[in-house]
């Protein structure tokens, strides 16, 4: 996978939202200074496929409170969600699936799918009757039996697209 770097990002940001180190990023991308990083330069992430060979994509609308699977460029399935308080904003923009955890405890539900923001990800919830609602510190919620089935489609590298 490619990352474009956008204003204000560092290795050590581009490393956590990834979920991956600053040493294996240098690596890949054969950096001789990893302090000297320009806007618009192409960083390669390891372990992550091109999300443009993967089927599918993810698109969320915050107002409507609304998780579209896309397949082939075709809806093929809506789910209700929770999203972020007003203090707590849920973040808007592009982002990718870049890892999984299943039954991560506490609020999370059954599964957490990490989005490429980090501490941001589509999870579960021990609470359904929050789905509907802005409530969350950002991630967005998604009733239990929802989030398995999505993760079980969706691979790591799946485009996430979060719209007002």
């Amino acid at each position: 996978m490619i990352h474009t770097v956008q204003r204000g990002e560092s290795l050590a940001v581009i490393a956590a939202n990834y979920r991956t180190s600053i040493q294996q990023l240098i690596a890949v991308n054969s950096m001789t200074n990893p302090n000297l990083l320009f806007i618009g330069q192409k960083i390669t992430i390891p372990g992550l496929p091109d999300p443009n060979s993967i089927p599918y994509s993810i698109e969320i609308s915050i107002s409507l409170k609304r998780l579209t699977l896309i397949m082939n460029g075709q809806v093929m399935k809506q789910y209700p969600i929770a999203v972020g308080k007003m203090v707590t904003a849920t973040p808007v923009g592009d982002f990718v699936v870049v890892n999984r955890e299943p039954n991560p405890g506490g609020p999370f539900g059954v599964m957490w799918l990490s989005l490429s923001k980090i501490h941001y990800g589509i999870h579960g919830t021990n609470n359904p009757a929050s789905i509907g609602k802005a409530v969350s510190l950002g991630c967005i919620r998604m009733y239990n039996e929802d989030v398995v089935e999505l993760a079980s489609l969706v691979p790591n590298g799946t485009k996430v697209s979060i719209r007002p």
